[in-house]
C-alpha cells in the first residue's frame, strides 16, 4: 500500500534538508546549468551522502512516486513531481596514484578530480569543462580530449556504488553484478542513484593543446581543410571545429565580437613539437585571427575550449556523421556559414574514431562508437526564444540527415533522447532486459519519449 510523501517524515531519516516543491527555497535547491529546464518536483532532498539517498528512495518508493536525481545540471531534464535528490553536497574525492584509481562521489566535478590527479602525472578522461559533473558525464558514455587514444570514460569505471529502486546501496563491479555494472556504463541514470564511482586515470607525461580561431573570410576554406585533415592525425591527437557566434560585447575579444568565426580546437597527449607538427596543414591554410595554442598542464585544460562557466538557457541537439568531406560541409555552411542570419551560439563538428570506436576491455553499453565524428548545435533559449532555438538546432540536424547515423552519443542527444535513436537495437533489448530486473516499477525514468526503457 501506498502512503503519501511526506516531508516531515523523511526529514527525520536524512541529515540534507527536505524542501517542499512548493517553497521558494526548493527552486534555488533544483537549479543546474541549464537554467532553460525548470524542474517541479514534490519534494527536493539536499542529500549529504548515500545515507540521504538511501532513505529518499525509499521514502519514494512507499509512496509510489518517481525518482530524480541532479548534480550540476548540464544534461538535466525536466522533472516534474516525485522527489527530486540533488547530490551537490557529496564531495568525496580520494586518488591512490599507485593504482591509478580515483574514488568520486556524485556531486564532485572534474575539477576537483584533475587537482587531484595532475600533481602524480595522472588524467582522468574528463571533458571539454572542468565544471561538468563526473558522474553524469560518464554514465552517458563521456568523450573527452584523451577519448581517441582511451576511450569513453565509461571505459575506465572499475566499481559503481548505486541506490537501485528497492533503496539497497549497492557496489557493482565485472565481478559483482556483472549486468548492472554493463548497463549502468553508458546506459544513464535509469537504473538508479549512483552514489560514487571508481573511475580508472592515466599517464600524461606531456600534453599540449589550445585553440586556434579564423575570421569570416577563411571558415570556408579551414572548415573544408578539417574535413580531410582529422580523420588523418593519430590517435593521440583530438580535434574539433566549432563555428561561432559571438555578441559584440566588451567581454568577447574584438576579432570574434558580432561575427561568425571557426575555433579549431586541437589536443595532443604527447610533446608540444610533435603537436605542432601535426597542426601545421592546418596553418598554412589560413592565418588565425587569435593563437592560443601551446604546451600545457592537463591542469589548464579548460583553455582549450573555453566553454561558460556561468548557468545559462540553451537547448543543444547532437548527431553522428559518418563524413564531413563535401557534401555535409556544404550542408553546414548553408544552415550555420558566416552568410546565414540564424540564432546559433555553435555548431561544433568533433572527429572521433581510435580507441572511441574500439570495444571497451570490459563491454559496456556505451552508444556511438561507429561515429566518424560527432555533430552538435546549440542555441541560446531564454523563455521567449525556446520555441526559436528547438527550431534552429533541428534545423542544423535535419541538414546533415544525409550522413547521419542512426546511432547517437547519449550525452548529446538533445531534449527527446528518444532510445532508439541512442542505441542499437540489440543493445537497447539488453538493457530493457536489465532495467526490467532492477526497477520493474520504473522508479528512475530514464530516458523521456520512450517511456524510459519500456
Amino acid at each position: 500500500m501506498h502512503v503519501s510523501l511526506s516531508r516531515v517524515r523523511l526529514g527525520h531519516s536524512v541529515e540534507g534538508a527536505v524542501l517542499d516543491g512548493r517553497d521558494p527555497a526548493s527552486v534555488a535547491e533544483a537549479a543546474g546549468f541549464n537554467t532553460a529546464v525548470v524542474h517541479r518536483p514534490s519534494l527536493v532532498v539536499a542529500a549529504t551522502g548515500a545515507a540521504d539517498v538511501v532513505a529518499a528512495v525509499r521514502h519514494a518508493a512507499r509512496a509510489g512516486v518517481p525518482v530524480a536525481v541532479q548534480g550540476t545540471g548540464h544534461g538535466a531534464r525536466p522533472v516534474e513531481g516525485g522527489v527530486l535528490v540533488t547530490t551537490r553536497r557529496m564531495q568525496g574525492v580520494r586518488v591512490d596514484p599507485v593504482a591509478r584509481v580515483a574514488r568520486v562521489e556524485a556531486g564532485v566535478r572534474w575539477r576537483a578530480v584533475i587537482d587531484a590527479a595532475v600533481p602524480h602525472g595522472l588524467a582522468p578522461l574528463s571533458g571539454s569543462s572542468s565544471g561538468v559533473g563526473v558522474v553524469g558525464y560518464t554514465l552517458g558514455g563521456g568523450m573527452g580530449h584523451l577519448g581517441r587514444r582511451h576511450g569513453f570514460a565509461a571505459d575506465h569505471v572499475r566499481a559503481v556504488e548505486l541506490v537501485t529502486a528497492d533503496g539497497v546501496l549497492r557496489r557493482v563491479s565485472a565481478e559483482a553484478d556483472p549486468e548492472l555494472f554493463w548497463a549502468v556504463r553508458g546506459g544513464g541514470g535509469a537504473f538508479g542513484v549512483v552514489t560514487a564511482l571508481e573511475v580508472g586515470l592515466v599517464p600524461l607525461p606531456e600534453f599540449a593543446g589550445g585553440t586556434l580561431v579564423f575570421g569570416p573570410a577563411a571558415v570556408e576554406p579551414v572548415l573544408r581543410a578539417f574535413a580531410r585533415w582529422a580523420p588523418t592525425l593519430p590517435e593521440e591527437a583530438a580535434a574539433s571545429v566549432a563555428l561561432l557566434r559571438l555578441p559584440a560585447a566588451p567581454d568577447v575579444p574584438p576579432p570574434m565580437r558580432g561575427v561568425v568565426t571557426l575555433a579549431l580546437r586541437f589536443a595532443h597527449a604527447g610533446p608540444a613539437a610533435r603537436a605542432e607538427e601535426l597542426l601545421r596543414p592546418m596553418r598554412r591554410v589560413a592565418a588565425p585571427v587569435l593563437d592560443f595554442f601551446g604546451p600545457m598542464s592537463f591542469a589548464a585544460v579548460d583553455g582549450i575550449h573555453m566553454d561558460p562557466t556561468e548557468p545559462m538557457p540553451s537547448v543543444a541537439r547532437g548527431a553522428l556523421l559518418h563524413s564531413v568531406h563535401g557534401g555535409p560541409v556544404d550542408a553546414l555552411l548553408a544552415v550555420a556559414g558566416p552568410e546565414v542570419e540564424a540564432p546559433l551560439a555553435m555548431v561544433e563538428v568533433r572527429v572521433m574514431g581510435g580507441a572511441l570506436g574500439r570495444p571497451a576491455t570490459v563491454p559496456n553499453a556505451v552508444a556511438g562508437r561507429d561515429g566518424a565524428f560527432s555533430l552538435v548545435a546549440v542555441a541560446p533559449a531564454p523563455p521567449p526564444l525556446r520555441d526559436t532555438a528547438d527550431a534552429v538546432t533541428r534545423r542544423v540536424l535535419d541538414a546533415l540527415g544525409p550522413w547521419s547515423l542512426d546511432t547517437s552519443l547519449l550525452n548529446f542527444a538533445g531534449p527527446e533522447r528518444s532510445a532508439h535513436r541512442i542505441w542499437e537495437a540489440a543493445t537497447l533489448e539488453r538493457l530493457r532486459r536489465v532495467k526490467a530486473a532492477v526497477d520493474p516499477e520504473h522508479r528512475f525514468a530514464g530516458l523521456p519519449g520512450t517511456g524510459g526503457l519500456r
